[in-house]
């Protein structure tokens, strides 16, 4: 199963929202990314869960995004195992975010945001 790249205008964005700093962060630019012109977030855990009506939306999408805040990939691995090819990903340490040396700040969320705004775009 792949995401339909077609007339579809959905772009859903699907974050790592793990127990560490850079799971938040991940989790609140995503959240800051939805937004009109930007995407719709939406549950990775339903992904994983293999929710149907979830993995419908998720087939339907026109793009998908998966935000990682650390090199485990949780939300790309996810995807990928539910069948999903084709997404974009930003993994936060490629941005210098380490986990557990990352402190949220309001400048971090929106730059995390705007990156996810430009892949989704």
């Amino acid at each position: 199963m792949t995401t339909r790249h077609d007339s579809c205008e959905s772009k859903l964005v699907f974050a790592c929202s793990g127990g560490s700093d850079v799971g938040q962060l991940a989790d609140l630019g995503a959240r800051a990314a939805a937004r009109p012109g930007g995407g719709k977030m939406y549950c990775l855990a339903g992904i994983g869960g293999r929710v149907e009506p979830i993995l419908a939306t998720a087939r339907a999408a026109a793009k998908i995004l998966a935000i990682d805040g650390c090199p485990q990939a949780c939300a790309r691995k996810t995807l990928e195992q539910a069948g999903f090819t084709g997404f974009r990903h930003l993994p936060l340490h490629q941005l210098g975010f380490a986990k557990g040396r990352s402190e949220v700040t309001p400048e971090r969320v929106q730059l995390v945001a705007r990156r996810a705004m430009e892949l989704l775009a």
